[in-house]
């Protein structure tokens, strides 16, 4: 029987996405691994595999169709035998009123190249050959790849349901007839709605207050609104206080340029690596998150999550918006290799290649902005973290040592910290540790 492609979940959060490209038409053969379509999210822009075999018979969401929800059919693959005539009824979403606007600022914007991603869903093995000898499948159900994904998607426990196929196989008609005792219960997802802040004036109030023609009109793409969204809740829902400190970065400076100098170099006859101070940054606010452990928390209502490892996001700027791919365990790497990873990340995050596991998550975040100039500023918390690193830049400022005047390198850094999860003498014990890591670099060293 046809089987329904469902518009997937690309990550946990994801609500909706736009169809960007359909890489197959109808009519054409389908092989499981092959790629159908381009999905752009808010973040980036991922390919879909499909997870079993056939012909295209349907296409029902067009390409540049913004917005499209999970788990909407988007079409329709035939399975071997099949024509057209077995296909039902299925219509396609109605386009919201700003898709034209969002066609438009597509066609004057240039593309972002496709970029690799994850599976729509779970992995899908070749049906037959890559089955365990014992004719199950993970968790000890024997089920199709497509009706392991159709599961998935729709909440269902393959363990309550009794497989029509060969061999008791579960495939997916099984699934699509599966009542609701199957289901297992599931959390809402996605980021919380639009909030409505009283008292601030609609759109059409505001375009009143400037003369037509006078202005350009710009839709808000998927990022810029979830980045609003996420903010304003985070401002809103999460008392916020912060704590500022200046360091004295020289000996920071100095072991850069050492190591800078004195770093190896690989078959090309380049350096393995050149690290930023913003390497030092990461690994010493790692480290001050390792040293004070209280303070490396995510705040959920029912308790608090202490984190074993400090997965530090660092936020990059990108066209229209930023994103804060994350170094993972951070305190138990080099500097080099920090650095590296940091490079890499920053380059696939402003190519919108990011995977969703790259970037979400993590149990604080770094903005750095002192390659701006900026002397410093305070930046809002995101969560799930309890705290985020506001960095400004490093200039030269008189300061006493030996009761004498002096000159020295100071760099500004103001930590934001959730009151819920971090009390203010816990992070001025953060940032004071962050402080002593910066200033004695060569501890970052080991």
């Amino acid at each position: 029987m046809p089987v329904n492609i469902l518009m997937p979940a690309l990550s946990p959060t994801m609500e909706k996405g736009n169809l960007a490209k359909w890489l197959k038409k109808e009519g054409d053969k389908v092989k499981a691994g092959d790629v159908i379509a381009e999905i752009e999210t808010d973040k980036a822009t991922m390919e879909v595999e499909a997870v079993d075999e056939g012909t295209l018979g349907k296409i029902v969401v067009q390409e540049g169709t913004p917005d499209v929800p999970v788990n909407q059919v988007i079409a329709v693959l035939l399975e071997e035998g099949e024509d057209k005539s077995a296909i039902g009824s299925v219509k396609a979403p109605p386009k919201t009123p700003a898709a034209p606007e969002k066609k438009a600022e597509e066609k004057s914007a240039p593309k972002t190249a496709p970029a690799p991603a994850p599976k729509a869903a779970a992995p899908a093995p070749k049906p037959e050959a890559a089955a365990p000898t014992n004719g199950k499948g993970p968790g000890g159900v024997f089920a199709s790849p497509l009706a392991r994904r159709l599961a998935k998607q729709s909440g269902i426990d393959l363990s309550r349901i009794q497989g029509s196929g060969p061999h008791g196989r579960i495939i997916a008609r099984d699934i699509e007839g599966a009542g609701k005792e199957a289901r297992t219960p599931q959390a809402p997802r996605g980021a919380p709605a639009p909030l409505q802040v009283p008292g601030l004036p609609s759109d059409d109030k505001i375009r009143a207050l400037f003369e037509e023609g006078s202005y350009d009109f710009l839709p808000h793409d998927m990022m810029r609104k979830t980045i609003a969204t996420r903010l304003t809740a985070a401002r809103i829902q999460i008392p916020q206080f912060y704590v500022t400190m200046d360091c004295e970065i020289d000996e920071l400076l100095k072991a850069r340029e050492e190591i800078n100098a004195s770093a190896p170099k690989g078959s090309d006859g380049k350096a393995r690596y050149k690290l930023s101070v913003n390497d030092f940054i990461i690994k010493a606010f790692a480290m001050a998150l390792i040293k004070i452990p209280a303070a490396n928390v995510s705040w959920l209502e029912s308790g608090m999550l202490r984190h074993k490892h400090a997965d530090i996001g660092v936020a990059v700027a990108l066209d229209g918006g930023l994103i804060t791919p994350i170094i993972r365990r951070a305190e138990e790497k080099t500097l080099g290799v920090i650095s590296n990873e940091m490079r890499d990340l920053g380059l696939r995050a402003r190519a919108r290649k990011l995977k969703p596991h790259e970037y979400e998550g993590g149990s604080s975040a770094i903005s750095n902005l002192g390659m701006y100039g900026v002397k410093n500023f305070t930046a809002i918390i995101n969560p799930p973290h309890a705290s985020i690193l506001a960095v400004g830049m490093g200039e030269q400022r008189v300061v006493v040592k030996n009761n004498k005047p002096a000159v020295a390198t100071i760099m500004s850094a103001t930590l934001s910290c959730d009151h819920r999860a971090i009390d203010g003498a816990l992070g001025a014990e953060l940032l004071r540790a962050f402080k002593e890591y910066v200033e004695k670099p060569l501890g970052l060293l080991a």
